[in-house]
């Protein structure tokens, strides 16, 4: 039998999940569901395969392969795997520069 991971959304993973389709709520309340739908469906097929997503490319350019992501649309699905658990750290657009995401998210908490 296959090997069960839990997935976890982080705080933050949620709140980009829930300012994304609220957003897009805003215009197509049907393409919001669907893409929270889809969104979800992703996240939890790292439930058996969690090293199915890619490593973060921008982020193995600067050697640290621990994160890695699943791509639907255009949102990037961030998470890291330890042991039995996926943790969903992160949902960003990928039509943005990693980097300034990064630096916008860190000066918000700060």
């Amino acid at each position: 039998m296959a090997e069960r991971f839990s997935v976890v959304w982080a705080e933050a993973a949620v709140a980009d999940l829930e300012s994304v389709v609220e957003h897009l709520a805003a215009d197509d309340p049907g393409a919001a569901a669907r893409l929270l739908d889809g969104l979800e469906r992703r996240a939890r097929s790292l439930e058996s395969l969690p090293r199915r997503g890619r490593v973060v490319a921008e982020l193995a350019a600067l050697h640290v392969r621990g994160y890695r992501e699943l791509i639907h649309g255009p949102y990037r699905l961030m998470y890291s795997v330890d042991r039995r658990r996926v943790d969903v750290l992160a949902l960003l657009d990928g039509r943005r520069d990693l980097e300034s995401l990064i630096v916008e998210r860190l000066l918000r908490r700060a």
